[in-house]
């Protein structure tokens, strides 16, 4: 999809892929079967490059600073993407900026977990400002571990209601970040895009609706939040790519408390699904402007095009042949929108998108639910 955006502009992608079957891989003529851990593979791949830039935030932060040092741009640089790999570096300068996130402390094993949780039911920690971090009532379990690297889509995340079952994320051998449960009404994301010389647009902040740990659902704009709280979010995610020197786009996923705050809970920079609504719903989509960033070319309007546009991910189910549904969607709905991956269908994996817009938000959900559903086979009517 970044590639899509680039045609127009006549911009030529050279890519490094996992494989041949990679989604990019299909579209991009030229393309380096390699592995992204391994740093001469890098920089055999980066010669000729003018800049690097991702689609996933795994590459070691080490190979990056090395590429550096070779004298290829990469953006965003290892200094900023570290706080996307790293969830307790990015934890750490969160705090250390003011930004207000969920309480939180790296454990080093399950009697860890417990004496935080402990600390949770006695009110504290603290988040930076000296506040109850989650807006929720002291409390200690549940509480939420993370594998500081590594994990999305609610892989290396796991919920324990006691040190007893807190022993699981120990097991990869990387630290473990405890975090309060938040008592959250629904979550948010906030997308902004930045370029070098220090040019940044937002986008409008969106409601992202999960699904057994997946997103599921993007509504944009987020409906009825109030105006003071989303022009706070995204003054934040701002703050957030200025401070931490993000170049290209960031989505800061925000979780709306029931007291009426919003905490950071996990950052990305890179195009991210929250934002894929921009591409049909946008005057400029999320991956056309991280392309202008990373290339420091001027940015677009990220203003929307209509009242409302949704985005539904389209999940694999046991109906593999998705293209004799296209019939039934595109007669159905002629101003659907649908985006396919290219991928095997396996169960429970993103395999698409589709959108909708207008100024009716019922029935955008609505068209939305209906044609993801009978791409993945669950809708047969």
């Amino acid at each position: 999809m970044t590639h899509e955006a680039g045609i127009p502009l006549g911009i030529r992608f050279k890519l490094l892929s996992d494989t041949p079957q990679d989604s990019a891989a299909q579209v991009v003529s030229d393309v380096v079967v390699g592995d992204y851990r391994d740093l001469d593979t890098l920089r055999d791949f980066a010669r000729g490059c003018d800049v690097i830039t991702f689609d996933h935030e795994h590459v070691p932060t080490e190979h990056l600073r090395a590429l550096e040092a070779d004298g290829i741009p990469v953006r965003p640089g290892p200094d900023a993407l570290v706080h996307a790999q790293d969830k307790g570096v990015m934890r750490a300068r969160l705090d250390a900026l003011g930004i207000p996130c969920p309480r939180h402390r790296i454990v080093a094993d399950p009697a860890d977990v417990a004496a935080f949780a402990a600390e949770l039911e006695r009110g504290g920690p603290a988040g930076p400002s000296g506040e109850d971090g989650g807006g929720r009532r002291a409390g200690g379990f549940p509480v939420v571990l993370k594998t500081v690297r590594g994990g999305y889509d609610g892989k290396g995340v796991w919920v324990v209601d006691s040190a007893e079952e807190a022993a699981e994320p120990f097991k990869a051998g990387v630290p473990v970040l405890a975090e309060e449960k938040v008592d959250f009404v629904r979550e948010l994301a906030a997308n902004v895009v930045r370029s070098p010389h220090g040019q940044a647009v937002a986008y409008p902040v969106v409601e992202s609706r999960q699904v057994n740990g997946v997103c599921d659902t993007v509504i944009a704009p987020a409906p009825d939040l109030d105006e003071e709280l989303a022009l706070k979010a995204e003054e934040m995610a701002l703050t957030i790519a200025k401070e931490l020197g993000v170049v290209g786009h960031l989505a800061v996923e925000l979780f709306q408390t029931r007291d009426g705050r919003i905490l950071v809970n996990e950052l990305a920079m890179r195009p991210h699904n929250s934002g894929h609504w921009s591409m049909d719903g946008a005057i400029t989509s999320q991956f056309a402007n991280h392309v202008r960033a990373v290339l420091d070319l001027p940015l677009g309007d990220p203003r929307p095009r209509a009242r409302w546009t949704v985005m539904v991910n389209v999940l694999g189910g046991d109906y593999p042949d998705m293209y004799s549904a296209y019939l039934h969607c595109m007669a159905r709905d002629p101003q659907l929108k649908i985006h396919m991956y290219g991928k095997d269908v396996k169960p429970g994996r993103k395999v698409g998108h589709v959108n909708t817009y207008g100024d009716d938000l019922d029935d955008v959900l609505e068209r939305a639910r209906h044609a993801a559903g009978y791409l993945r086979g669950t809708i047969t009517e």
